[in-house]
């Protein structure tokens, strides 16, 4: 038995039940079989048993007063995974789905996403069960007081700066700053994605979104092509969808879907700036539901119950959550003339989807890679907070288009370097993975 299969069978083994975590650990490590050939030293440091074991696991109750006065209670997470190359950084997500084998897979694809964008952030995610979907503001407002009372003793601006993610805007990042404040008596960048008036960047809202579709011009310019003109199906109607049918716009392409929970629009015509706005005032203001699109704009088709994956398009920008597209979807998406898949979420494509992407020779940028404009942007909100200044949203796209232009060379090269050419998956993996072993390494047993 090799090295990778090894340490592969002990993560399954001492994190039962947690198949996310599972699919993420399988599949960054057998990209890294070539590495452990080459360089024999990361297995007589054990860097997979120390690089898959979160250096610290935070569990805690989340008690909360709803609006009749009734107690309720939820769980909080904060998985500390990786501080190699610079605090903990990573969002925190408030969804029923949460638990920690989810967070584990998010924490642990962070490591290697915030050690492509070049910056010094580790890798680490958070939330809870809670569902802000119903809430009212007040209980909101209390649920997130409480929780962070319980959270802010484990972080701080050097120790571990959480951000948004699923579940978590401004609004519940203003309430959990609030009492962070209250509670050290500073005001620190301890959190990322906050208002511009007290401390948030310009184009953080934006960056998941416009960094996925840079990573897409990024790819299709290796075969001397432009977004220009392609069809796109984009999945998902929150943030990170959103920003990405805003700048295809830009850039001339033709986004034609969104989706939600309950169902996928399908607009041959084409989601235009205009039909964008009352998307953005359905979702961020009234909180309604995609097929209201439909009832608004009746030329496009609302497929119930569907993902947008059987519509023929150029590329596609999954934006939603982790395992929205199998195998079969992928296939599907191969025979009807998807050319670029480019992730906006994190692991959208199990594992047999992935198969059939780098069969079929598609343009597949991964989520650690293709979706890193996020972190990256809340890197650049750190830097801005740490230096109690405010750059200009100019300067913060033209650092944001810069990392992902480096971070697609970085995995471009490194994938060729390895006897992978075109390979995204092993370009990213093994180029993340890298900076990390290596600075573990440096680091002494620690």
């Amino acid at each position: 038995m090799s090295y990778i299969e090894s340490a592969l069978n002990s993560v399954v083994e001492k994190n039962p039940n947690e198949p996310e975590f599972h699919q993420a650990v399988k599949e960054v490590l057998e990209s890294l079989e070539p590495v452990f050939q080459r360089y024999p030293k990361y297995e007589q440091q054990r860097i997979l048993e120390r690089l898959t074991e979160p250096e610290r696991t935070i569990l805690f109750r989340i008690p909360w007063l709803d609006d009749k006065g009734v107690i309720r209670v939820n769980k909080g997470y904060r998985v500390e995974f990786n501080s190699a190359i610079g605090p903990y950084k990573g969002g925190l997500r408030f969804h029923p789905s949460v638990n920690l084998g989810v967070l584990k897979f998010l924490g642990f694809e962070q490591i290697f996403k915030n050690s492509l964008t070049s910056l010094p952030m580790g890798g680490g995610k958070g939330g809870s069960d809670f569902d802000p979907k119903g809430k009212s503001d007040n209980e909101v407002m209390r649920f997130c007081q409480s929780f962070m009372t319980e959270l802010f003793r484990h972080i701080g601006h050097v120790t571990d700066v959480p951000a948004g993610d699923i579940g978590v805007g401004g609004r519940e990042i203003g309430y959990m700053f609030g009492q962070y404040k209250r509670l050290k008596n500073e005001f620190t960048g301890v959190l990322t994605g906050k208002a511009l008036g007290w401390g948030g960047s310009l184009i953080r809202p934006e960056a998941t979104g416009y960094g996925s579709v840079y990573f897409a011009q990024e790819m299709l310019s290796t075969r001397n092509q432009t977004i220009e003109g392609k069809t796109c199906l984009v999945s998902g109607s929150g943030n990170v969808a959103q920003y990405t049918v805003e700048k295809l716009l830009q850039l001339g392409a033709k986004p034609v879907s969104l989706s939600d929970s309950n169902g996928t629009i399908y607009d041959p015509d084409g989601i235009d700036a205009e039909k964008l706005q009352f998307v953005l005032e359905l979702k961020n203001v009234r909180r309604g539901r995609i097929s209201e699109y439909q009832e608004k704009f009746p030329k496009a088709k609302y497929l119930a119950g569907q993902l947008p994956w059987s519509i023929p398009c150029d590329c596609a920008f999954p934006s939603a959550t982790q395992n929205e597209i199998n195998g079969a979807d992928a296939a599907e998406l191969v025979k009807n003339g998807c050319k670029l898949v480019s992730e906006g979420a994190n692991m959208p494509s199990d594992l047999d989807a992935v198969a059939v992407f780098l069969e079929n020779k598609l343009l597949y940028g991964p989520g650690k890679a293709a979706n890193a404009g996020g972190v990256a942007t809340s890197g650049l909100e750190m830097s801005q907070n740490a230096q109690f200044m405010s750059w200009s949203r100019e300067e913060v796209d033209a650092k944001l288009q810069n990392i992902m232009k480096n971070i697609h060379h970085n995995a471009y090269t490194t994938a060729a370097e390895f006897n992978c050419p075109g390979n995204y998956v092993v370009g990213a993996n093994i180029a993340g993975f890298l900076k990390v072993a290596n600075a573990m390494i440096d680091q002494g047993v620690v």
